[in-house]
């Protein structure tokens, strides 16, 4: 049997979801993305970084469609796969976080209509026709609390739960795990009842694992209202190139400036790549440095966190001190990637900052894959094996 629980990997973008958790001891074998630039930006910066190839391979494609389970089928696939590698691994879980516009109140808000909203309900059918021993779910917190999403998410975790899950949720914030941005996602995470029962817990299968039972809270390095209290800078009269000390009051660790020199993003592969507008540099000079008031235009602070990464048509983001927009080594640092992740040259810039956006920051991948680890450990018994499962 293999020694690292083994990840199916659904709407895998370029892999910062996938990254923290292979980081932190498991096994992706198997990825899906039915974006080929995001795909081959995930197959790029896998081999930049030298890690193995999924022992399933890569998947472009819609797999959640279940409804189709005919031969040949990639959810038929799936299943095959699934089954497989059952013979060889002890512990096998789903990650993923469908599409969410439909969801998200700057975004197009169709919910589970829309052709995104479909893509959640999707994800759930392939969870619980294939009953991993556990997954995970993240979306945009406009999913969890506007009242008419709500109830489609409570449909999703009640059919969930028919299937024998037992269910954890919670909105997390970023900026919790030390990345330098505020952004809150709603993360469901849920493990068959049989399978905790296999790890020595005796759980009623109706019962939420609230933080005394699960480890939310065991990963998290900053109190979110302790940060957001903090006398953080707010405008500053926008100087190109000026120099600024960082305040002492602040956790300097959390801060953009420090996340742009801890990454070298001057020396970044990506260092270059970011938009040249054609018209409105005079504008660009005009906003002051962390005015971020506005829905688009809005200039990061250097001695603050940024907002959500958010690169779509409307959202420009500024440089602190540069008469432009940020550059792709930049919102990756900001993503909390390591300095040596790196997207592909040929991938539009377009496609660079979607997927960027799009991404889980990476810090809160690792943390989230960090306390799914704890809590099978600390429940381990003689039926389930799970050594070497301490992180990096």
């Amino acid at each position: 049997m293999s020694d690292r629980p083994c990840i199916f990997s659904f709407f895998a973008g370029s892999g910062f979801l996938d990254l923290g958790f292979e980081t932190s001891g498991f096994n992706i074998v198997y990825v899906n993305e039915i974006f080929s630039p995001f795909m081959a930006a995930y197959r790029y910066s896998r081999q930049v970084l030298n890690l193995e190839l999924p022992k399933y391979g890569y998947h472009h494609g819609e797999a959640g469609d279940v409804s189709k389970l005919t031969q040949g089928s990639q959810a038929q696939d799936i299943c095959e796969l699934v089954q497989d590698c059952r013979k060889f691994n002890d512990i096998v879980g789903f990650i993923g976080g469908p599409p969410c516009p439909d969801f998200s109140i700057g975004g197009k808000n169709r919910g589970h209509l829309g052709n995104n909203g479909k893509l959640s309900a999707s994800y759930v059918e392939l969870i619980c026709h294939n009953l991993p021993d556990f997954f995970l779910f993240e979306n945009v917190k406009g999913l969890w609390n506007t009242k008419k999403h709500r109830l489609f998410f409570e449909s999703l975790k009640q059919r969930l739960q028919q299937e024998g899950y037992i269910l954890t949720e919670r909105l997390i914030n970023s900026i919790e795990y030390g990345v330098p941005q505020d952004r809150e996602r709603i993360i469901l995470i849920g493990f068959q009842n049989n399978f905790i029962n296999d790890l020595g817990r005796k759980i009623s299968r109706q019962e939420l694992l609230n933080e005394d039972i699960f480890p939310w809270k065991n990963y998290i390095l900053y109190d979110k209202k302790k940060v957001f209290a903090y006398p953080w800078r707010k405008c500053d009269l926008f100087q190109e190139n000026s120099i600024m000390p960082c305040p002492k009051n602040i956790p300097q660790e959390l801060t953009v400036e420090f996340w742009f020199r801890k990454n070298n993003v001057i020396k970044h592969l990506n260092a270059e790549h970011y938009f040249q507008p054609r018209a409105g540099i005079k504008k660009f000079a005009g906003v002051d440095e962390g005015d971020d008031s506005k829905k688009s235009f809005k200039r990061l602070h250097r001695w603050r966190y940024s907002p959500t990464a958010c690169y779509g048509n409307n959202e420009v983001h500024l440089h602190p001190y540069k008469i432009r927009r940020i550059s792709v080594a930049e919102a990756l640092a900001i993503q909390s990637l390591p300095a040596n992740f790196v997207l592909p040259e040929n991938m539009s810039l377009t496609n660079m900052f979607k997927s960027i956006g799009n991404g889980v920051p990476y810090l809160a991948s690792k943390a989230l894959a960090q306390t799914i680890i704890q809590f099978l450990v600390s429940g381990v018994t003689n039926t389930v094996d799970i050594p070497n499962l301490t992180g990096t």
